[in-house]
């Protein structure tokens, strides 16, 4: 593994790898009720707390992609695995450090296709791994000035649709998204910045994400660590060039 970054106050609201697979039938996934104990017997030791989600009722043609079960490390606690036919994810919280998460992520991709009944009939769909940070804001705090100052990112309108108006130049609602081709993992890297709410306060919501399907996917599973590595070394660059500078030190507790 690359050298990682730690920071002892990190903004991070949630880290999650999602492992998408096709469901060629409209009857769904044949082989998901058995891979669903198949499963859990080789990952009961490190997730032992069973907790099915009021999703388990919706019929299994219906329910493509629809989470419907977590194992959690106990009960309430994190991280967790969460299933359903044609998706598993691993997620974590305020614990995360990538040394655990990414082996947690290759030990679940490992015990997905031992588990699956029929491994050469699990075509892997796509791979996302994913990072959710808050930015909390004082009251009334400009967006886009914060953006601008403080994650060196720049979004502006014509001055022109505020002059002369009672019309604020502070957005109430803010949700800007873009995606880039990238090469190492193949795929597309998307950033997003959006408002929201985090330990009751208004922020500021990064996503980073890097996301590969069809062509861009790797061989899986054998495939599956070099592309989680590449997927972190990315996202995590991307990261700590937005924070470079006041952020950064704050996170570190500096």
């Amino acid at each position: 593994m690359a050298q990682v970054r730690l920071l002892p106050k990190k903004p991070l609201i949630e880290a999650i790898l999602e492992f998408r697979w096709q469901i060629r039938s409209e009857e769904g996934d044949p082989h998901y009720t058995l891979f669903i104990g198949r499963l859990y017997d080789r990952v009961q030791t490190q997730y032992p707390f069973h907790e099915p989600l009021p999703t388990v009722m919706i019929p299994l043609p219906a329910a493509g992609n629809v989470i419907q079960h977590r194992f959690r490390v106990n009960k309430g606690k994190w991280p967790l695995i969460q299933i359903g036919p044609g998706i598993v994810t691993v997620n974590d919280t305020e614990n995360y450090v990538w040394q655990d998460f990414g082996e947690r992520a290759k030990l679940l991709i490992k015990a997905i296709f031992d588990a699956y009944p029929e491994p050469n009939q699990l075509h892997t769909a796509s791979l996302v791994l994913r990072y959710l940070d808050a930015f909390e804001l004082d009251q009334n705090e400009d967006m886009l000035n914060y953006l601008s100052t403080k994650l060196k990112s720049t979004v502006s309108l014509p001055p022109q649709l505020f002059e002369g108006t009672d019309v604020s130049r502070s957005p109430k609602i803010l949700n800007i998204m873009a995606s880039f081709p990238a090469g190492k993992p193949k795929g597309d890297i998307l950033v997003r910045f959006g408002s929201g709410r985090h330990n009751d306060k208004p922020a500021l919501i990064m996503e980073t994400a890097v996301h590969s399907d069809s062509s861009d996917l790797p061989k899986m599973p054998e495939g599956f660590e070099r592309w989680v590595e590449d997927a972190h070394k990315l996202t995590d660059d991307w990261f700590f060039t937005f924070i470079e500078g006041e952020l950064k030190r704050r996170f570190a507790g500096e």
